[in-house]
C-alpha cells in the first residue's frame, strides 16, 4: 500500500472538471499538498494508507471557492452605512471613515476577520483590492489561505501612498517579496477609471505585460459612472481602457452592470474576464450584469462578494445562489445559468481569471488540494435528487464542515485551526466601539 498524507472518503465528489463530472462514493488521496489520486472508495482503502483519514458520509467535496473580488479589511466597516446610493456611500461615509481609521493595524485585524469568515464558508482563495497589501499578504500567509493581493493604485494620496509613483513603487516591493510564494500572487489593482488618470493606467499596462500580472479594476459599476466619463472624456470607461491597451486576457473587470452589445463583443474578442458581484450590485442598486449574454458570447465570468461593507457578508455559497437566480430574472429565462454553471463561476472561472487554473479551481489529479467538505445530509438539504442543484439552491455556509488549502486543514468539524475566532471577535468589537463613537459624535455635530 502507498502512504499518503491524507485520505478523504466522501459520498460525492463534485470535480468541476471540463465535463462537470460528479463521482459517488469516491475518495481523494492527498500528498505533499496535492491531489495524487481520485478513485472509488473501495479501491482507495486497498491502495492507500494514511494516519489522517476522513470518512465523510453524506458530504460533498467541492473545489475551494474563489472570491474573485473583495476588500477584505473593509469587514470592519460592515453595517456602518447601509441603504445608500453608491457615490453617497463612498464619498460621505466610506472614504471619510477610511481616511480616519485605515492603518496597518486596521488592515491586519480586518483581514484576519475576513479570512476567518471566508474559511468558515468554504472560500480558500480571494482576490483583494485594498490599502496595505503587504499586511494583507502577511495575514494570508500566516493563516494558510490562498490570495491574489491587489497592488492598489489611486490618483489621490492616502495613508498608504502619496502619489502614483509611490503606489506603484510600494506595490512592486510587495510583488517582489511574495513572487516565490506558492499561495500568494499579486495583481495590479487600479481602483477605477474615475479615480486613476491616463498616465498611471498606461504604466500599469506596461508593467503588467512585463511581469505577467493580472489587472483588477472596477468598471461600469453604475450608469452614473458611465455618464460622467462620457461628459468628461467623451468615452465610455471601457473604451478608454481599451485605448490604453488594458482590455486583454489580463483584465478582471469588476461589476460591469452597464454594457452594450459592442462592449460584450470587445470583451469576448479580447478574452477579458468579468467579475460579477450580484449581491453588492443589488444592495447598492448599481444595476445588473448581463451574465447570460456574456457567457453566451464566450466571456469568462467569475464571481465575487465585494467587501462586507456593501454586501454585507463574504459568503460565496450565498453569492452563487444569488448569481444563478438573478441571471434568470435578468435574462427572462429560467434555464439561464444552471446550477453547474453557477458553481463554475465561483471555482474554475475564478481560477482562470486569476491565471491559477492549472493549480486550483477543480478537483483533479495533480492540482493543489484546495478542498471543501459540505454536509448535505441535514434536514435543509433533504431529500436530495441532484447534488449540484441542491448545493447551489439549498445549501448554506453553515453546512461547511472541513476546509483544506494545499493539503493543510484550516477548518476541522467547523472549527478554525489557524485562527483564534474569539480573539478576532474581540478585536473587531473594539474597532466597532471606536468607529461607532466617532461616527456618532460626527452625526451629533451635524445636527
Amino acid at each position: 500500500m502507498q502512504t499518503v498524507d491524507t485520505l478523504i472518503h466522501a459520498e460525492w465528489i463534485i470535480t468541476v472538471d471540463a465535463d462537470n463530472t460528479v463521482l459517488t462514493h469516491h475518495s481523494i488521496a492527498v500528498h505533499e499538498g496535492r491531489i495524487v489520486d481520485i478513485l472509488p472508495s473501495e479501491q482507495a482503502q486497498q491502495k492507500y494508507q494514511s494516519e489522517t483519514v476522513h470518512t465523510l458520509d453524506s458530504h460533498a467535496l467541492i473545489p475551494g471557492l474563489i472570491n474573485s473580488h473583495t476588500h477584505a479589511a473593509m469587514t470592519l466597516f460592515r453595517g456602518l452605512a447601509d441603504d445608500l446610493h453608491l457615490m453617497e456611500w463612498l464619498q460621505d461615509h466610506i472614504w471619510p471613515a477610511e481616511g480616519k481609521w485605515v492603518s496597518d493595524e486596521f488592515v491586519h485585524d480586518g483581514t484576519m476577520h475576513a479570512a476567518a469568515e471566508m474559511i468558515r464558508s468554504g472560500t480558500t482563495c480571494f482576490n483583494d483590492m485594498y490599502f496595505f497589501p503587504d499586511v494583507t499578504a502577511r495575514v494570508v500567509d500566516s493563516v494558510g489561505m490562498r490570495a491574489t493581493v491587489g497592488l492598489i493604485l489611486i490618483d489621490f494620496p492616502t495613508v498608504w501612498a502619496s502619489d502614483a509613483d509611490e503606489y506603484i513603487s510600494k506595490g512592486l516591493e510587495v510583488h517582489d517579496h511574495y513572487r516565490s510564494n506558492t499561495r500568494i500572487s499579486t495583481a495590479f489593482a487600479p481602483h477605477a477609471p474615475y479615480t486613476v488618470s491616463d498616465e498611471p493606467l498606461q504604466r500599469i499596462e506596461t508593467l503588467a505585460e512585463e511581469l505577467d500580472l493580472p489587472i483588477h479594476i472596477h468598471v461600469h459599476e453604475t450608469a452614473f459612472e458611465v455618464k460622467q466619463a462620457i461628459d468628461q472624456t467623451g468615452l465610455r470607461p471601457l473604451s478608454r481602457l481599451s485605448d490604453k491597451g488594458l482590455v486583454s486576457p489580463r483584465l478582471l473587470a469588476v461589476h460591469m452592470t452597464q454594457l452594450t452589445d459592442e462592449e460584450i463583443e470587445l470583451l469576448a474578442t479580447s478574452s477579458a474576464n468579468v467579475v460579477h458581484c450580484p449581491e453588492s450590485n443589488l444592495k447598492l442598486a448599481s444595476g445588473y450584469c448581463p451574465v447570460q449574454r456574456l457567457i453566451q458570447a464566450g466571456v469568462n465570468v467569475a464571481l465575487g462578494t465585494d467587501g462586507a461593507a456593501s454586501n454585507n457578508d463574504l459568503d460565496m455559497l450565498g453569492e452563487i445562489r444569488s448569481a444563478a437566480l438573478l441571471a434568470k430574472a435578468v435574462a427572462g429565462d429560467a434555464s439561464a445559468i444552471p446550477a453547474h454553471q453557477a458553481l463554475r463561476m465561483a471555482t474554475i472561472n475564478g481560477a482562470r481569471a486569476l491565471g491559477l487554473d492549472e493549480t486550483i479551481g477543480s478537483l483533479e489529479t495533480g492540482k493543489s488540494a484546495d478542498i471543501v467538505a459540505i454536509d448535505m445530509g441535514i434536514l435543509e438539504t433533504q431529500p436530495l435528487y441532484h447534488v449540484v442543484s441542491q448545493l447551489v439552491y439549498s445549501a448554506t455556509r453553515n453546512q461547511v464542515r472541513h476546509v483544506w488549502v494545499a493539503g493543510q486543514q484550516l477548518l476541522k468539524d467547523n472549527v478554525l485551526t489557524t485562527i483564534d475566532d474569539n480573539e478576532v471577535i474581540a478585536k473587531s468589537r473594539n474597532w466597532r466601539d471606536k468607529i461607532f463613537q466617532s461616527d456618532l459624535a460626527q452625526q451629533t455635530e451635524k445636527h
